[in-house]
């Protein structure tokens, strides 16, 4: 059982996301301890790159903040090793196809591996082209996360039965930010995605209140939260990571009473 499948072994899940380097690095470590202590059961790590296609512009801001500062893939990983000394909480890293090409494949994985990451998720990629990371992943020991959106329904039980780790099903058409109402039937998604595999489903893009987390973790296995969390970054800075915590501990708190 895969490190991110035990993730949702306790009950619905509470998965924040953080642009690695926003503001700077430091900040960022101070981020994911605080989340780690208020409850998150996986984080997500994003990498960033100058041109994130699914990202709405609060975290094209923040990626934006992190690459001025000098974040560069080898200083994440050096970030990761320093969580993972104190860190148990899976992490997985979202990033773009292009950041793990130009470092290399492999060399990118394995050192995935080496630092403690448990997954993958690639936006960009679509399950079609996953064969180009895939076995890789498998043979380093890391889940690539699949993910699911409201136009995938006639690929969903293809995607599903070759998933690991868990499934990220998309909210929205579009790309990533707040909204004030989530409108697609999500529980329809869900229920397709359970014919079709074992893995726990969790849901993102568009989550930032208590009571959407409730009632998206109550269609599904969780909660993935990002653009609510940068945007309190992009609001604090250096000293985001106490709000981030008490936002986190509220968060976790509703997707507990699913």
């Amino acid at each position: 059982m895969s490190n991110i499948f035990k993730a949702f072994a306790g009950g619905r899940a509470f998965i924040p996301f953080v642009t690695c380097g926003d503001p700077d690095l430091e900040a960022t470590a101070r981020v994911v301890r605080a989340m780690a202590e208020a409850g998150a059961d996986l984080i997500e790590l994003g990498i960033p790159f100058s041109d994130p296609t699914a990202e709405g512009p609060v975290i094209q801001e923040a990626n934006a903040r992190a690459l001025a500062s000098g974040t560069t893939t080898d200083k994440i990983f050096e970030l990761v090793r320093d969580l993972r000394r104190d860190v148990a909480v899976p992490m997985v890293f979202m990033t773009y196809a292009n950041v793990v090409f130009s470092y290399g494949s492999e060399r990118f994985i394995a050192a995935c591996a080496e630092a403690g990451v448990d997954g993958l998720i690639l936006p960009d990629v679509p399950f079609e082209e996953k064969g180009d990371f895939d076995p890789l992943c498998r043979r380093y020991g890391l889940d690539l996360i699949s993910l699911v959106a409201p136009t995938s329904e006639d690929r969903i039980a293809a995607i599903c039965r070759e998933a690991s780790g868990f499934i990220y099903v998309v909210s929205s058409l579009g790309v990533t930010g707040v909204r004030s109402e989530i409108t697609t039937d999500i529980g329809a998604m869900v229920r397709l995605i359970r014919a079709n595999t074992d893995l726990p489903c969790a849901v993102g893009f568009g989550i930032s209140t208590p009571e959407q987390a409730k009632n998206m973790a109550g269609l599904s296995d969780g909660a993935i939260v990002g653009s609510a969390i940068v945007k309190l970054i992009a609001r604090y800075g250096r000293e985001a990571a106490p709000h981030i915590g008490d936002y986190a501990r509220a968060m976790k708190a509703a997707v507990g009473e699913a």
